[in-house]
């Protein structure tokens, strides 16, 4: 599979399951897994796992990915939710009709876009995330993965490994 996968994390603070997990499973399916956040170069997670982004996600060229996931964490809170270049980016990715991901807070970040409303999704099972699937009109169901045909939403931790698996089925 030479397909190509934007993960978007936050310059400090990402969940290391959220990114690691998935991104092996994209990888071992052929996957390449590009790594963008607001900054470049290393990123320190949660729990100090590391990371290096590549690029600041504002320049990604997007008709360059199969997917762009936008991975959670305690960062993803405080830098990634009511971004309006990344709303606008996330809205750009589905309007070119690529898949459209996220985990955990990420999955709140692609909410904030409004693409979810009328939809159903998962965040992580924490008031604060619910209630911002909510607020943007989205159905919060409590599972690990719920994978529509062009947006799929994640739990977090405990869903990383199923998420990583419905993406790569979705690119097949």
């Amino acid at each position: 599979m030479s397909k190509k996968a934007l993960f978007i994390i936050p310059p400090e603070r990402f969940n290391e399951d959220e990114l690691f997990k998935p991104k092996e499973a994209l990888e071992q399916a052929g996957v390449t897994v590009m790594l963008a956040s607001t900054k470049t170069g290393e990123i320190i997670g949660d729990y100090n796992g590391k990371a290096t982004a590549n690029l600041i996600f504002t320049d990604a060229v997007l008709a360059d990915y199969d997917v762009v996931s936008v991975i959670g964490g305690s960062g993803t809170n405080d830098h990634l939710w009511n971004n309006a270049d990344l709303q606008a980016l996330l809205k750009q990715t589905h309007e070119q009709k690529t898949l459209l991901a996220g985990i955990c807070a990420g999955s709140v970040a692609v909410a904030q876009t409004g693409l979810l409303s009328g939809r159903t999704a998962t965040c992580y099972p924490v008031d604060v995330q619910k209630d911002q699937l909510q607020v943007h009109q989205a159905e919060y169901l409590a599972q690990h993965v719920v994978a529509h045909s062009d947006i799929i939403t994640a739990d977090g931790p405990d869903g990383a490994q199923e998420f990583g698996a419905a993406l790569v089925q979705a690119l097949q």
